[in-house]
């Protein structure tokens, strides 16, 4: 779903479904909600801002991303066992995210990704998410504009190259950090 998507509870989820080449050498995960509960549980408070000028105080609760990074980092990680100290240094440069049908995406640099107030939240004012909202996960970050929020994550991918951003191919800038 994006953003601007006003179908609101109307919209379907679609399970994703893995690349063709998966089978080919791509290292990956296929991981569950149960695997991103089993990590510590975080709540906070933030204040959430939209290019277009308004804001909104939320409450979420969820995983810190930097969490997640650590229980399930990238190959190259896993392979020389580096320690979550060392993740500024021996995690890749960016953190892409998408949609399950692919169609929204965005890209966060590793500085973002290992702050402490960026969550992976499922859930909203103590409740778990809504499909409007980006049920059953979604991408929170008070150094993020909200078109940098990604709703309803499907794949998390890591690369040392900058990936795609749908609002960066519409002209917005591509770290649209507050």
């Amino acid at each position: 779903m994006h953003e601007v998507d006003a179908r609101g509870a109307a919209a379907k989820m679609k399970a994703m479904e893995m690349p063709e080449d998966m089978s080919a050498g791509v290292p990956g995960l296929l991981l569950t909600m149960a695997d991103i509960r089993r990590l510590p549980h975080v709540e906070m408070v933030t204040e959430f801002k939209c290019i277009e000028g308004w804001s909104e105080i939320v409450y979420w609760g969820g995983v810190r991303l930097r969490d997640f990074l650590v229980a399930f980092p990238p190959q190259r990680a896993r392979d020389s066992q580096s320690a979550s100290t060392e993740l500024a240094t021996s995690f890749p440069n960016y953190v892409g995210l998408d949609t399950p049908d692919g169609q929204y995406y965005v890209g966060i640099e590793r500085e973002v990704a290992i702050h402490p107030q960026t969550l992976l939240a499922y859930e909203l004012n103590g409740l778990p998410l809504t499909p409007d909202h980006g049920a059953p996960l979604r991408l929170v970050s008070p150094l993020k504009y909200g078109i940098k929020q990604l709703k309803q994550i499907g794949r998390i991918t890591y690369s040392n190259v900058q990936p795609h951003d749908y609002w960066h191919e519409q002209g917005y800038d591509y770290y649209a950090g507050l």
